[in-house]
């Protein structure tokens, strides 16, 4: 049997990382997680990241960040919407993430953008998920 939500997924892999202190996580490939990652990387909330063969199957590997005292760069993070229940917000409804200090990330007709990028471009969509 399949996964039903694959997003949740690879958040549950890199928080459970992190709070183990690895130093990477591998997490099975998909372009939508791939872009994900790309979008933690940009934000500085991942080191970086390669996709490798792993069993004939493409995946993963995520370096993960620390700061100086060893304590992960990413504090939380949020599966918003979920295959049971869908949030989709305007443009004028994205939600701040801790005051501006966490990032949203969402999908729209204009691609995977962060909060920030989404009401620059002025367009909304469907929040996937919150970090911080």
């Amino acid at each position: 049997m399949g996964m039903t939500d694959p997003i949740a997924d690879m958040l549950t892999r890199i928080r459970n990382a992190c709070a183990a202190r690895k130093e990477s996580v591998e997490i099975p490939w998909s372009k939508l997680k791939e872009t994900i990652v790309q979008i933690l990387r940009q934000e500085g909330f991942v080191g970086d990241f390669v996709r490798i063969e792993k069993d004939g199957k493409p995946w993963l590997r995520v370096v993960l960040r620390y700061d100086e005292q060893n304590r992960p760069l990413i504090n939380g993070l949020k599966r918003v919407s979920k295959p049971g229940l869908r949030v989709y917000v305007g443009v004028d409804e994205i939600p701040s993430v801790r005051q501006g200090l966490g990032v949203s990330i969402l999908s729209t007709p204009a691609g995977v953008l962060t909060d920030r990028e989404a009401r620059q471009k002025h367009v909304g969509g469907e929040l996937l998920c919150s970090v911080w």
